[in-house]
C-alpha cells in the first residue's frame, strides 16, 4: 500500500472512500472530493491508474491514501476499509463504484465470467457496504452511494451480466435502506443512476462484438456524474438521484411501455453499442487494465467529442426542493391572478354605483 498522507486532520473536510478509482467516474468523483478539501482513499487494481489519482487528488486541495485491492475479496476489503479507518480516523463517505463488465450474447459469455462480472459489480458493492458500516454503525453516521445506471432498472442487449449485477445492487440497496429506517440509523444509504458516460471502459473491458464498444448515445462526461455523486454524499436522505435526460427517460419508458421498449432495444441495441475499428483483447476482467507496467487511462474516454458536460436535468434533479418551491409558488401565483380576474368580472363589480334620493 502506498499511503500519500501525513496525518489525521479531522478538520479538514470529509474521510471518503472510492472505490474504482483508478479511472473513469471514480477517478472524476475522487476529485470532486478532492476539490472541496475531503481526505480521499482511492481503492482499485490498478497500479499506473491509483498512482496518478493520487497526484490528481492532490493537486486538487485534497489528500489521498492509496489502497490496492480487489473489491471481489471480501476480507481484503475489510482490511481495506480498516486502513482507512487507521489513517484518517474515521469513514464518513463511502462510494461503491468499481465493476467489471462483458459486451457480448449472452450464450457466449462462460460461466466464469459471468461469476467474475458478479462477484465485481454487485458483490464488490455488498462488501464495500459491509465493511463501511462496520465502521458507521459504531458511530451511528456516515453515507454509503451505490453508483448505479439506468440499466439498474432497465436491461439492454449484450450486457446481461452487468445488467444483472445492477438490478441486484439496486434491490439490495432498497432493503438496506428499510432496514436502517427501522433501526433509526443515521446511516445514511442512497443510489445514484447515471446515463452513458464517456469513460475508458469501452476499450477496457471485455468485448466480443464485431466493432469496438461505445456507449449508447447521448454520452455525458464523468464529472456530470461526479458532480451528482458528491452532491448525494452530502444529501444522503434522498433514496436516489436520476443522472441525464436519457435516464428519465428510460426510466420512465420502462415503467409505463417496458414491451415496446423491449422491441425498440431488439431493433436499435446492438448497433448502438459499437463502432467501426477493431476491439481489444481480454479487456480488464481478470487483471487491471494498466497492469504493473501499462498507463494511466484517466477519467476520459475517447468520446470528448460528443460528450456533454452538463445536464438541465441533473440540476433538477439535485435541485428538487427548490424546483418544487418554485412551482409551488407559480401554482400560488397562477391561483391568486385567477382569483382576481375572477372577482374583477364579478356582477358587484360591474353594477352602476347605487345613489340616494
Amino acid at each position: 500500500m502506498a499511503r500519500l498522507w501525513s496525518g489525521a486532520r479531522p478538520d479538514r473536510g470529509r474521510a471518503v472512500v472510492v472505490t474504482g478509482a483508478s479511472g473513469g467516474v471514480g477517478r472524476a468523483a475522487a476529485l470532486a472530493f478532492a476539490a472541496r478539501g475531503d481526505r480521499v482513499a482511492l481503492l482499485a487494481r490498478g497500479h499506473e491508474g491509483l498512482a496518478a489519482a493520487a497526484d490528481e487528488v492532490q493537486r486538487a486541495g485534497g489528500e489521498a491514501l492509496v489502497v490496492p485491492v480487489d473489491m471481489a475479496d471480501a476480507k481484503a476489503v475489510e482490511d481495506a476499509a480498516q486502513k482507512v479507518a487507521d489513517a484518517f480516523g474515521r469513514i464518513d463517505v463511502w462510494v461503491n463504484n468499481a465493476f467489471a463488465g462483458v459486451f457480448a450474447p449472452f450464450t457466449e459469455i462462460t460461466p466464469d465470467e459471468y461469476r467474475r462480472v458478479t462477484e465485481v459489480s454487485y458483490l464488490g458493492y455488498v462488501f464495500g457496504t459491509r465493511a463501511a458500516l462496520r465502521h458507521m454503525l459504531p458511530r451511528d453516521r456516515g453515507t454509503i452511494v451505490q453508483v448505479g445506471s439506468a440499466l439498474a432498472y432497465r436491461g439492454i442487449p449484450l450486457q446481461t451480466a452487468y445488467c444483472g449485477a445492477k438490478h441486484a445492487v439496486q434491490g439490495f440497496n432498497e432493503s438496506l435502506r428499510c432496514e436502517l429506517l427501522h433501526d433509526g440509523s443515521r446511516v445514511r444509504t442512497t443510489m445514484v443512476q447515471l446515463p452513458a458516460v464517456n469513460t475508458p471502459q469501452f476499450d477496457w473491458v471485455l468485448n466480443r462484438l464485431p466493432g469496438r464498444s461505445r456507449p449508447v448515445a447521448p454520452v455525458y462526461q464523468p464529472e456530470v456524474a461526479a458532480r451528482a455523486i458528491v452532491h448525494a454524499a452530502s444529501h444522503g436522505r434522498r433514496r436516489e438521484y436520476w443522472v441525464g435526460g436519457s435516464t428519465v427517460a428510460t426510466l420512465i419508458a420502462n415503467a409505463v411501455a417496458p414491451g415496446v421498449l423491449d422491441r425498440y432495444l431488439a431493433r436499435t441495441g446492438y448497433e448502438a453499442q459499437q463502432d467501426a475499428g477493431e476491439h481489444g483483447g481480454t479487456g480488464n476482467l481478470w487483471s487491471p487494465a494498466d497492469g504493473p507496467h501499462g498507463h494511466d487511462h484517466g477519467a476520459h474516454g475517447r468520446f470528448d467529442a460528443e460528450a456533454t458536460p452538463a445536464s438541465k436535468q441533473e440540476w433538477v434533479s439535485l435541485n428538487r426542493g427548490r424546483v418544487g418551491a418554485g412551482l409551488l409558488a407559480c401554482g400560488m401565483g397562477a391561483a391568486v391572478a385567477a382569483g382576481l380576474r375572477r372577482r374583477g368580472r364579478s356582477p358587484s363589480r360591474g353594477r352602476a354605483p347605487s345613489r340616494r334620493a
